[in-house]
């Protein structure tokens, strides 16, 4: 065969694989690199705040609490993978994670529940910081509804449907006892939030298109005692600091 006629047809297969490759959907980042995202993106604002430039992955490794290679292979996800002897532009780094993390944006919050806990993450700034915030306060109680918290007025959960309408959320935050928890999720659904921050201590069942995340204060303290326990009598990890029976004891 000539290479008048190879030359061409190389070109045609290369050009369609090209076109192939751009095509497919882009790359899934993994949960657990997700969850990182955000922190990464604190720690790189902070430099930022203090004019910092550039830096190393040791130096953002440590500012984020995560092992180098960990940090290396979370950017590697978002095709990050900075300039050796240099390191990683601190002001675009931030912009490629904010874009991921929905920092690009504003996502408008609702929050379901507005006792102790839902009245204080009402009062917490921030949301709206970060580019979240709370644009509507729901309660199911005759004696809250009608109140203000900053200025929102508090809605019945009978009138959720029109909130979610009318503020264009997506994103719901309960705060409710763990008994109400599931009904108020299935209101949700049903009105057109698709995220949701569930602070109540239950486990929430939702379709498929539903992302939920759990905040359980309680496990976490668990898990915190889990390492106290393990911690030998000077508070350094060794002997876990429970009781022992002697041998042959009983």
């Amino acid at each position: 065969m000539s290479s008048a006629l190879v030359g061409p047809q190389t070109a045609k297969r290369a050009s369609a694989k090209r076109a192939a490759k751009e095509s497919r959907p882009a790359r899934s980042v993994p949960e657990a690199t997700v969850a990182r995202l955000p922190v990464y993106l604190h720690a790189l604002t902070a430099l930022a705040d203090t004019g910092v430039r550039t830096v190393s992955s040791g130096d953002l490794a440590r500012a984020a609490g995560v092992k180098p290679a960990q940090l290396r292979k979370d950017l590697s996800h978002l095709g990050s993978y900075g300039t050796r002897g240099v390191g990683y532009d601190v002001v675009n780094l931030a912009a490629q994670i904010g874009l991921r993390v929905g920092d690009s944006q504003p996502w408008p919050v609702i929050i379901v529940g507005l006792g102790n806990l839902g009245r204080a993450l009402a009062n917490y700034a921030g949301f709206r910081s970060r580019g979240f915030p709370v644009v509507a306060l729901v309660d199911a109680a005759p004696e809250v509804v009608g109140g203000r918290i900053e200025g929102l007025p508090i809605t019945s959960i009978d009138d959720l449907d029109a909130t979610v309408a009318a503020t264009g959320a997506t994103i719901a935050v309960i705060a409710t006892p763990a008994e109400a928890a599931q009904r108020v999720c299935d209101q949700l659904v049903a009105a057109g939030i698709t995220s949701i921050l569930n602070f109540a201590a239950t486990v929430l069942t939702v379709p498929s298109w539903v992302r939920v995340r759990k905040v359980d204060v309680g496990q976490e303290m668990q898990i915190l005692a889990y390492h106290e326990q393990r911690k030998g009598p000077a508070g350094l990890p060794g002997a876990p600091a429970v009781a022992h029976f002697a041998e042959g004891e009983s």
